[in-house]
């Protein structure tokens, strides 16, 4: 086997360039400003700024509206990931199944993953709106009452659905993957053994899936907290009522609406904290429980 040489140490850190100047662009140079301004209290044209050390995250943590909308996220962040990683797992299995046409529906079930979250959200406002969507106007003939623009819980249901289905691709992916992976002769071992269909997923399939799902589990909280802006934006914009207002949601909105830089800059920096935090508690207690 032909082995090929870098002489120097040049060459590495010069194919390494791009990305670390991408990233320190794009990641921490965004990043250290809003620990800057978390601690400045500016006028909202940004003509004059204050020191006023950690007030504005105090502020933050007091406010029982940003309480609230903490406990909202938490419970819509479960919820997009426990909802996209079942819906994914269940299609891969599907998928991985020798059918005719296996590899039409693989990649027609990819393609959402490429839907832009404004777009998506367009696709289920023609869904579920009350007057012109599809399923709204079905449930509202049938006598059932729907209109998630006046109804906190609808509304909250449908930008839970439409994130969910828009990670269910992602997901899909690496499932599949990992379905193709598992060597046959182990399940072969197991159908001989005695095990059925549903015995063999449970007790040789998903463990073997386990670093899979433990990866797609941290990934998809993360896209719960800060991807799914775009969709939140365009079906609901946070109502009714706040209704749908999660954490980054609403940083965007004493940021951009209030004009409020100080307060939007400390929501960030703690919404990207508690991140952190859930992602080291679980790397250190659910990674334990992962068969590699």
């Amino acid at each position: 086997m032909r082995r090929t040489y870098f002489r120097g140490v040049g060459l590495p850190y010069l194919l390494l360039a791009p990305q670390l100047l991408v990233t320190a662009l794009f990641f921490f140079w965004p990043a250290g400003q809003a620990v800057y301004q978390s601690f400045l209290r500016e006028d909202a044209f940004g003509l004059s700024s204050q020191f006023v050390g950690f007030e504005n995250f105090i502020d933050v943590l007091g406010d029982a509206d940003w309480r609230a909308a903490a406990a909202r996220t938490a419970v819509f962040s479960l919820s997009v990931a426990a909802l996209a990683l079942s819906a994914a797992l269940f299609l891969a299995v599907q998928a991985d199944k020798h059918i005719r046409g296996a590899g039409a529906y693989r990649t027609l079930l990819i393609w959402p993953y490429a839907v832009a979250p404004a777009i998506a959200a367009v696709l289920w406002l023609f869904m579920v709106h009350p007057d012109i969507g599809l399923f709204g106007r079905a449930l509202n003939a049938l006598g059932v009452p729907w209109d998630y623009k006046l109804n906190g819980n609808q509304a909250l249901l449908v930008v839970i659905l439409a994130s969910a289905w828009k990670q269910v691709s992602y997901n899909f992916i690496f499932f599949l993957a990992g379905l193709q992976g598992i060597p046959k002769p182990v399940l072969e071992a197991a159908a001989i053994d005695g095990a059925g269909p549903v015995r063999r997923f449970w007790t040789v399939v998903f463990p073997l899936l386990s670093p899979t799902a433990f990866f797609l589990l941290v990934v998809n909280l993360v896209y719960a907290c800060f991807d799914t802006f775009g969709v939140i934006h365009a079906l609901t914009q946070g109502g009714p009522g706040k209704s749908t207002e999660t954490l980054i949601y609403r940083a965007y909105t004493d940021g951009v609406s209030n004009l409020n830089l100080g307060s939007s800059a400390a929501q960030s920096v703690i919404l990207m904290i508690l991140v952190i935090a859930l992602t080291v508690v679980q790397f250190r207690f659910v990674e334990k429980k992962v068969h590699y």
